[in-house]
Parts: structure tokens; C-alpha cells; sequence
């Protein structure tokens, strides 16, 4: 009987010792850590603390088609200035951009050089002809992207997305992938985050509290 109290016993302090080096303070940090973003830059999730937020989804609107894509942000910063007296950062607005609305993001010097004006069938209303700048970005209006900027609103631009934008340049103008790749990711609006992927930013936002609309 004594044989068997004291293997008990052994067994017991065994288990005690592994449970004490599994539970070892080093290991429990870094099992809370969060997982790498690589080189994304995702900190803005975690900066958004408003408790009103909103995200536009503008993934597969095309440009050519709706002149004013950004009047709903506009709208809802304008509701909530005017109604509550609450701007940025106590509300928070974020702007999702995937393929066909990637023009949005670049800069006249890519609007230029591959021609995204006349690629996507968008007309500079001062030339009347394919335009070779972004006329979203600072029309004057307080509903350009550099206007809505300004008011704390986030623009992200996905990574899948713009690789498939990269190859089809590249193909088209005899280019190396890669280096239009990284030429976009250059030429990206200032203050524009490079995300994964679409549908994972929206996934994110989304249980950071955001609201969606697709306008």
C-alpha cells in the first residue's frame, strides 16, 4: 500500500512540475500575443474607438458609373457633425476598395502612366476625355477622397485585388509583374492601407464594431 501512495505521490508531482513549466510566464505572453500582420500596416483597427463606425464597401462599384461614390460618408460624418455635435475621433468611418474601384487609390502618376482613365471608361469632366488623373482624390468638392481624409476616415485598398490589377498591366503594357506591383503599392494615395485581403479587412472592421453599407 505504501508502494503504491508513493508512485501516486511521484505521479502527482510530476504532472504539478509540467503543468508549472507550461504555465511559465514567458510562454502565456506570447500565446496573447497577436499574430504577425507582416507588412501590413492593420494598427488603425485597434485606433478606431468611436461608438459610432461605419465602413463603405466599394469593392466591385465601378467609377464610371457612380461620379459620387463617397456622398454616404460624406452624409453620415455630416449627420452625426450636425444631430449629435460628434466628429472624429468619436466617429469613425472607413472606405474598402478592391478591384474595379482601384483607381481610387492611385495617384495622378499612375492614372497617367497606365492610363486608368481610359482602362476604366472614367471621363475628366474638364477635358471630356479619358482622364490621366484622379479626379476623386481633390476635386474641391467635400466629397473627395482628400476631404474625407481629413475628417479621420480611413481608405484601404486590398493586396489580392491589386495583384490582379498588377498582372493585368503588366501583360498589357510588357512589363515585369513584380515591378508594376510594386509600382502600385508606390503610387497608392497617401494614408491608403495595404490590407491582406478584402474580405478579411470587412471581416475585421466589422467585429471592431463597424456597421457596413455597399453604396
Amino acid at each position: 500500500m505504501r508502494d503504491v501512495t508513493s508512485r501516486r505521490s511521484f505521479f502527482t508531482a510530476l504532472a504539478s512540475v509540467a503543468g508549472a513549466a507550461a504555465l511559465r510566464p514567458g510562454d502565456a505572453a506570447a500565446q496573447a500575443t497577436a499574430p504577425s500582420a507582416g507588412p501590413f500596416d492593420m494598427a488603425w483597427l485597434e485606433q478606431m474607438k468611436g461608438k459610432h463606425k461605419q465602413l463603405y464597401d466599394l469593392g466591385g462599384i465601378s467609377l464610371a458609373e457612380e461620379p459620387r461614390p463617397l456622398r454616404f460618408c460624406r452624409n453620415f460624418l455630416d449627420t452625426f457633425r450636425d444631430v449629435y455635435k460628434l466628429e472624429h475621433p468619436g466617429v469613425n468611418t472607413a472606405v474598402g476598395i478592391s478591384g474595379p474601384a482601384f483607381p481610387m487609390n492611385a495617384t495622378d502618376r499612375l492614372w497617367e502612366k497606365y492610363k486608368l482613365g481610359e482602362r476604366a471608361k472614367i471621363v475628366d469632366p474638364k477635358t471630356k476625355q479619358p482622364s490621366v488623373r484622379n479626379i476623386f482624390y481633390d476635386d474641391g468638392s467635400d466629397i473627395g477622397v482628400k476631404a474625407i481624409q481629413a475628417r479621420g476616415t480611413i481608405f484601404w485598398q486590398c493586396n489580392v485585388a491589386l495583384g490582379g490589377v498588377a498582372q493585368q498591366l503588366a501583360d498589357q503594357f510588357k512589363m515585369p509583374f513584380a515591378e508594376v506591383r510594386a509600382d502600385l503599392i508606390a503610387g497608392l494615395n497617401p494614408g491608403v492601407r495595404l490590407m491582406p485581403s478584402h474580405v478579411m479587412a470587412l471581416a475585421l472592421a466589422q467585429e471592431r464594431g463597424f456597421t457596413y453599407m455597399r453604396p
